[in-house]
């Protein structure tokens, strides 16, 4: 099968506007340098790029084809060099679905297909019509399932007639206040370079402002970027949904670029509950789920959450039906260790304190320098409230952790899709006899640094964790194996 006809001039258009105007601004700056480059000649030099992009593309469409057959997606592309790749479905994990505006006016979609502990995508359709886009995404994980049950002849390229499409039932679907509150309350980092351009041009170059009109000009830029993320928020989630179809999560959302995706529930290996203090006042929570080398909509770096705001017993409901477990009990770090978080913020203080007397004595004289000093008086109480959202908690099926205060996060992570169970400590903790126990899985959250962990423990409380978890990794495997082999007698 052949791409959609329209990706043609859409997809050379965007390319040779890029290379085309990429040439222009470069010959430009150029001009007064090379003697060569004069504005006629640029233009020249802007269109023959521009030329070469739309006959690069013609190519790269009339040579690309893709087929999907019983067991494999196969692809052909190639312009320089043919290269052909057969995708197993069975390594399939998630069949990615966008859309910007543009490609939703002309009713183009881009397909991805992630695989099994894959960090990049391993292909990508650009373009095909969005109703081919979902026929892919369900017959890939149709006949996924069907080679499972033994269902597809090895030699038949099409799946068995007897895989009878299952209903679809919706999990979540954000309301209209729940997105106002995300919007409100969220912090979107890719805004936070708005900053350079913002507070130069509301503080102007004037140099005499006086303290009432500085804190108003500063206000309002904390206000244009809190607009900012408030927009990108809304627009990344609006109208989410989350379905739920026989053994894999579907998930839609988006306003401006529009995402469809799935999550095979199989290839879950934690959830985690997510709430920065203003959600636990109101009572909120957001929910991620985490797969193998990947999480939902997670494009390209970074997760996404799964349920982006709900109510917590709401998001707790949610979770249970990704991955069922108790209420956990939490066993927080020995009280020692929130002594050392107050002599840490201490010294930062003191720190602080010492720079602003550098700055003072040496580079210009302010007067109060010992102004951080006052930050002393709150050292004790964030040590306090660190410690207190420290902790973690054994089930029969799972092991639970929970970190953080302005972003806590409480990580539910079965037995035996714990690959490596990990004792560290750093020398500073070692002096107070305490150590962490890191939980690695093979989710995305171990490639982003987010492995769940339970920190700060009484180093020996620490030792007894570490083993009761690889403990019982082996005996939940033990156990599927077991059930596995009894399946197939």
């Amino acid at each position: 099968m052949k791409l959609h006809p329209l990706s043609l001039p859409y997809r050379a258009v965007s390319r040779g506007v890029s290379v085309g105007s990429s040439l222009l601004f470069a010959g430009l700056a150029l001009g007064g340098v090379v003697d060569f480059l004069e504005p006629l000649r640029v233009a020249l030099l802007a269109v023959v790029g521009l030329a070469v992009a739309v006959a690069w593309e013609t190519a790269y469409y009339r040579r690309f084809a893709y087929e999907l057959t019983g067991d494999s997606l196969d692809i052909e592309s190639g312009v320089l060099s043919r290269r052909r790749r057969e995708i197993p479905l069975r390594r399939v994990q998630n069949v990615d679905i966008r859309r910007n505006v543009v490609q939703r006016a002309l009713g183009l979609s881009s397909v991805s297909l992630e695989t099994a502990g894959g960090e990049q995508t391993e292909a990508s359709l650009r373009f095909v019509a969005y109703e081919e886009a979902k026929r892919l995404q369900r017959e890939i994980q149709r006949r996924k399932r069907a080679e499972a049950a033994g269902e597809v002849d090895a030699g038949d390229e099409s799946p068995s007639e007897t895989v009878e499409a299952e209903p679809e039932e919706e999990l979540y679907a954000i309301r209209s206040s729940e997105l106002a509150l995300l919007s409100a309350i969220s912090v979107e980092p890719r805004v936070v370079g708005l900053a350079f351009v913002v507070v130069p041009l509301v503080t102007g170059e004037s140099s005499g402002v006086d303290a009432l009109v500085g804190l108003t000009q500063l206000a309002l830029s904390a206000l244009v970027l809190w607009v900012a993320s408030a927009m990108v928020t809304f627009a990344r989630y609006y109208d989410f949904r989350l379905t739920r179809v026989g053994d894999e999560l579907r998930y839609e959302r988006g306003l401006l670029q529009r995402y469809d995706g799935t999550v095979p529930l199989e290839k879950v290996q934690t959830v985690t509950l997510r709430e920065n203090p203003l959600m636990r006042l109101a009572g909120y929570a957001t929910l991620a789920v985490e797969t193998a080398g990947y999480a939902p909509g997670q494009g390209g770096g970074g997760s996404q959450a799964a349920v982006p705001l709900a109510a917590r017993e709401r998001v707790l409901a949610l979770a249970r039906e990704v991955e069922p477990f108790r209420e956990p009990t939490f066993e927080r770090p020995p009280k020692r260790a929130r002594r050392r978080y107050a002599g840490r913020y201490a010294i930062v203080v003191l720190g602080l304190t010492a720079v602003a007397y550098g700055v003072d004595r040496f580079v210009a004289g302010f007067g109060l320098w010992y102004a951080p000093l006052a930050l002393l008086a709150v050292a004790p109480v964030a040590a306090h409230y660190r410690w207190k959202h420290l902790g973690y908690s054994t089930g029969d099926d799972h092991v639970v952790t929970r970190i953080g205060y302005w972003r806590r996060a409480t990580t539910v992570v079965p037995y035996y899709r714990v690959q490596t169970v990990v004792q560290q400590a750093t020398i500073f903790q070692r002096r107070w006899r305490l150590a962490t126990v890191v939980v690695d899985t093979a989710s995305s959250a171990r490639l982003a640094g987010r492995d769940a962990r339970a920190a700060d423990l009484d180093a020996a409380t620490a030792a007894q964790l570490r083993e009761f978890v690889a403990g019982r990794l082996q005996d939940d495997l033990r156990e599927r194996r077991a059930a596995e082999h009894v399946a197939e007698e």
